[in-house]
């Protein structure tokens, strides 16, 4: 680190991956489209880049969490089947739109053609051989978390527990390592949870800037525990995307929404807000407009620094700023080469940039408690709790889990039922459900996946309940066909 970038300060970058489980469970317009679409927009590019900068000779370059449940599927053969052949529709639909001649046709058949040959090639075999690569080779930090994503300060303790015991062990078998960071689900945060994480060994997770009131230029020590919290820096992030604004609503950029039917592919740019009929999309001008915004960017990291450095007696702030992995080409088609650059630059612009666990050498500045929050509209709970019939599912399904475990696991043998069970469980209690009602986002799919993976559960319980182990094993086998993430899961870690 030069002398320079440790006066001005520290740059964090946190990309946070989920998706819920949607394999088997439906491909268009929701369910399994989304994950090849984030596949192949955003995971796919993003992992070059980060092999890129390894390339380089590149360390400590950025924080990369993954979810159990999102690498269950980039690991699982079925998805990675099914990913090969859209990606193989992808090619052909636009090589269509080449002899059609849609705009940007070609280009998009060439990003195809390598996505191809990505997907039969370092792909193969998953995620996990190139995360574990790239982790060990020391150019990011992984963070790990809960298995299904659940918004854990509403879950019952021992679920919580569970979940989170059972997350950690997932990324332990498949990269090598368990983490000791985590991303807290929607970086949801109530007292009391710093003492599950530390329990867990969990040294450092991330939280919303609001949840420490905006004094985001340190890490804090959560009440004493010695289990740290990072807060998201809103005045920087929300340079790249806010709520309401943000680079990728730029004109110059692709536009996410507006699809050439014939063929699915998005030849047009924003043009802007207001206009009915989109120009075409123009790469080289996107990309001069990514030069333009990673230089306010930078220049919106160096000012924060220098504010920080400056309200602190001279002494070095820190900026963590944090968005789904999926921003990055999935949703801002340009997103891949504004990180690029943004990685590059800032250490010439005088910034340390690191990763959060090293960061906790420097930037930890006493114990300090913390009240409720998450990064969720209004930064409260109440996109979680406002969809009372799944809140009231998750009670039930919650309350009866426990039960059904306390009556009939055997501390000393292993068993299928239990295991598929507390597996449906899991993902009934995912946050993305409430999400999904919450933004009226494909809020049919979400009602019906939560009630579908309950109605499952009920049925197990029943037959469980009632020692009825043959048709309770019958039950699990069918439903371990279309849902089985976490196949280490074991029932008995809820005892």
């Amino acid at each position: 680190m030069s002398r320079q970038a440790a006066e001005l300060g520290t740059c964090c970058i946190v990309l946070h991956s989920h998706l819920p489980w949607v394999a088997h469970a439906g491909t268009w317009p929701v369910g399994e489209e989304w994950l090849y679409q984030a596949w192949a927009g955003a995971y796919l590019p993003v992992i070059d880049l980060l092999g890129r900068l390894a390339d380089d000779g590149r360390t400590d370059v950025l924080t990369l969490g993954m979810t159990p449940v999102l690498a269950g599927m980039l690991d699982d053969p079925y998805c990675l089947r099914e990913f090969r052949t859209w990606v193989a529709d992808w090619l052909v639909r636009a090589e269509g739109a080449v002899v059609d001649g849609v705009p940007a046709a070609r280009r998009e058949a060439r990003l195809a053609t390598a996505a191809l040959g990505e997907v039969g090639g370092r792909w193969a075999a998953g995620a996990s051989p190139l995360l574990r690569d790239l982790a060990g080779a020391g150019v990011i930090e992984l963070l790990g978390g809960p298995a299904s994503h659940p918004f854990t300060p509403l879950l019952d303790e021992r679920i919580a527990r569970c979940q989170l015991g059972v997350g950690l062990d997932d990324a332990l078998l498949r990269t090598g390592a368990r983490p000791s960071g985590i991303w807290a689900p929607e970086c949801a945060f109530r007292p009391g949870l710093e003492r599950l994480y530390g329990s867990a060994g969990v040294t450092h997770f991330v939280i919303d800037g609001p949840t420490v009131g905006g004094d985001t230029g340190r890490a804090y020590d959560v009440a004493g525990s010695g289990v740290v919290a990072f807060p998201r820096d809103l005045d920087v992030t929300y340079r790249v995307w806010s709520p309401r604004a943000g680079y990728p609503g730029g004109p110059w950029y692709r536009d996410f929404h507006t699809f050439d039917h014939p063929s699915g592919l998005k030849p047009y740019r924003v043009t802007s807000k207001d206009s009915v009929h989109k120009q075409p999309y123009d790469p080289d001008a996107a990309l001069s407009a990514v030069r333009t915004d990673v230089a306010d960017f930078v220049s919106t990291v160096r000012r924060r620094l220098l504010d920080l450095r400056t309200a602190r007696d001279g002494r070095p702030g820190l900026v963590v700023v944090a968005y789904d992995t999926e921003l990055f080409g999935h949703w801002w088609h340009e997103g891949p080469a504004f990180l690029d650059a943004v990685l590059r630059l800032l250490p010439e612009a005088g910034v340390r940039v690191t990763t959060l666990a090293r960061a906790l050498d420097d930037h930890v500045e006493g114990a300090r408690e913390l009240p409720c929050g998450s990064w969720g509209l209004g930064k409260d709970w109440h996109v979680w709790t406002d969809p009372r019939d799944l809140v009231e599912l998750a009670a039930a399904v919650s309350e009866r889990l426990l039960q059904v475990v306390d009556k009939r696991v055997d501390p000393y043998a292993r068993r299928d039922a239990l295991d598929q069970l507390t597996r449906e469980a899991f993902l009934v209690l995912a946050s993305d459900w409430a999400f999904s009602v919450s933004h009226d986002n494909a809020a049919q799919y979400a009602r019906g996946r939560a009630q579908g993976h309950a109605a499952r559960f009920f049925k197990l319980a029943e037959a469980l309940e009632a020692y009825d182990d043959d048709e309770a094993d019958a039950l699990a086998a069918d439903f371990r066909s279309l849902t089985y993430p976490f196949a280490h899961l074991d029932a008995r870690g809820l005892l």
